[in-house]
């Protein structure tokens, strides 16, 4: 099985995810990420065409700023720790592990990780029209935003030694 690897950008995300989608088998893969001290990262595990599978993990914030995708679906599991998701009229939900919230494509949400360990998340996705990008993400005014950029809170990824979620 090969090693995935954290992706760094939303083109490096993109292109992983075009790397597993061209070579489209059945896949076998492991709930298993390096724990952070600081930032979050996105560790992209499987795709098709349309759909992907991405181990998330966040030291602290989360996705910060108001924001949808629009041309996907999408699930979070929490697999550890606790977040509180966040929608445009004020409305407040707070997951725990073992729970889960699906957004269907036009959602806006944000959400920040809360609690004393890291927030570990599965995040499958499925986009809603052929061709179209599945990380495409919008602000609340409907132009494009990149979760990795500095208007998303983006921080330093510092891993906790060598330890791991598993």
């Amino acid at each position: 099985m090969e090693e995935p690897r954290t992706a760094t950008s939303t083109s490096d995300w993109r292109n992983q995810l075009n790397e597993y989608a061209a070579n489209s088998v059945a896949s076998v893969f492991e709930l298993k990420t390096r724990l952070l001290k600081q930032g979050r990262t996105n560790l992209p595990l499987a795709a098709t065409d349309r759909m992907s599978v991405v181990l998330k993990c966040y030291a602290e914030g989360g996705e910060n700023e108001l924001h949808s995708h629009p041309y996907e679906d999408h699930v979070f599991v929490l697999l550890q720790g606790e977040a509180c998701f966040f929608a445009p009229d004020g409305t407040t939900t707070v997951l725990k592990a073992h729970q889960g919230i699906m957004l269907p494509a036009g959602t806006l949400y944000s959400f920040k990780a809360q609690g004393d360990q890291n927030l570990v998340l599965l995040r499958i996705g499925t986009t809603i029209e052929a061709g179209a990008d599945p990380l495409a993400r919008t602000d609340v005014d409907g132009r494009p935003f990149d979760g990795y950029s500095p208007e998303n809170k983006r921080r330093e990824v510092v891993f906790d030694g060598d330890r791991l979620f598993v």
